[in-house]
């Protein structure tokens, strides 16, 4: 394939050839083919990558661990760059895996990746980036940034199934000047061919999970030992307060959950219908379950509201908006209610079932846009 350097520079606004640029480095194929493209295309290039986190088990889709790290630097060998590994442990610990226990034992499902890109990659790792006279921080992600007079704006990739930008909702202006996202532009398929153009041996390697510390995907576990957590038995409750069952712990749960409930759908169900988490009352420690139409939601309540624009789009406007990675965009009325507490609401016009406390709701316009998000506090079928 024929790789145009020069049209890669000025998409992504990047410094002139010959420039020091570091490159974030977490041993996949993402990060590497984007050390190497910029090597290729005559910059500087220093390769950093990140030691998170003791991986407790060697898994195939993890990111930041012992094997990622080799990776990464026996690509940075291949290329010929300078690799540096910053051990940023305790600085994961104190933002990110915090941050994820207490929202677990609080009912809430966290997005571990969107905490880790707020603090330890883009507050933690641009400083580190600054301090070696580096004119921008260099990530694989996919999404796209363009300037503008309201300032910088990030749009979705052109690969849909990879696009990060959910993940981005968070990133300030501040950041985003220092940020630069080269694959925005490419498919994942076309980043794979690269890699193997530019003879680098995570070729295909698979794509990291989205919880990197927990590889063998128990959540569970993982908080019970990082806490020394024992779980406290609780009910099982329906909506009007009858008791269906016992739980061991609201960590086993999550909303929208079906199965490994505990109750076998059957014990106080009288018309048989599956039964799933419609919400987790960690005061009080109990789940309510129930039929699935009743996790619908129309009304989402948002907090710490984050916009891209220099200018708030207005108290009210209408975006398309997802409420998890993976959910399709759905067509909304945002209404800011407290500009300086950074809290709103966002009505759906189709409704959604995912609504989860944790998850975050990002905004879009029509032509695929990051207006901003928020984190969500709450769901409701209507306004109360």
């Amino acid at each position: 394939m024929n790789i145009d350097y020069d049209k890669i520079i000025s998409m992504n606004n990047l410094p002139p050839k010959g420039s020091r640029v570091v490159v974030a480095m977490s041993g996949g194929v993402d990060s590497s083919v984007t050390a190497a493209l910029l090597h290729n295309a005559g910059f500087e290039v220093i390769g950093v990558t990140m030691k998170l986190y003791e991986a407790q088990k060697k898994g195939k889709k993890t990111c930041c661990a012992g094997i990622d790290i080799a990776d990464a630097r026996n690509v940075c060998k291949k290329i010929g760059i300078k690799h540096f590994i910053l051990n940023f442990e305790n600085n994961f610990k104190d933002s990110v895996i915090n941050d994820f226990v207490e929202s677990y034992i609080n009912g809430q499902t966290p997005i571990p990746c969107i905490r880790c890109n707020q603090t330890v990659k883009f507050r933690d790792l641009i400083d580190f980036s600054k301090k070696l006279d580096s004119k921008v921080l260099v990530t694989g992600h996919y999404v796209k940034r363009v300037e503008s007079e309201e300032g910088i704006q990030l749009y979705q990739a052109s690969d849909d199934q990879k696009d990060q930008s959910y993940f981005l909702f968070a990133t300030t202006q501040n950041q985003l000047k220092y940020l630069r996202f080269p694959l925005g532009h490419f498919s994942k398929s076309q980043i794979r061919e690269m890699a193997k153009l530019f003879e680098l041996n995570v070729a295909l390697k698979p794509d990291s999970q989205d919880i990197c510390f927990v590889p063998d995907g128990n959540y569970r576990d993982f908080i019970k030992k990082t806490l020394n957590y024992k779980p406290k038995k609780g009910k099982i409750v329906t909506p009007d307060g009858k008791v269906l069952g016992d739980h061991n712990g609201i960590l086993d749960y999550t909303i929208g959950q079906r199965r490994g409930i505990g109750i076998g759908g059957i014990k106080g169900n009288t018309e048989q219908k599956p039964l799933y988490v419609l919400d987790i009352d960690s005061k009080l420690n109990k789940v309510v379950v129930g039929p699935k139409e009743k996790l619908i939601k129309y009304y989402v309540y948002v907090k710490d509201l984050n916009f891209f624009s220099k200018k708030l789009p207005s108290v009210k406007f209408d975006a398309y908006v997802k409420v998890r990675s993976r959910r399709n965009l759905i067509s909304a009325k945002i209404k800011i209610s407290d500009i300086e507490k950074k809290t709103g609401i966002v009505e759906l016009l189709k409704p959604e079932s995912g609504i989860a406390p944790g998850q975050a709701c990002v905004f879009y316009d029509k032509l695929n846009k990051l207006i901003g998000g928020g984190w969500i506090t709450s769901g409701e079928k209507r306004l109360s």
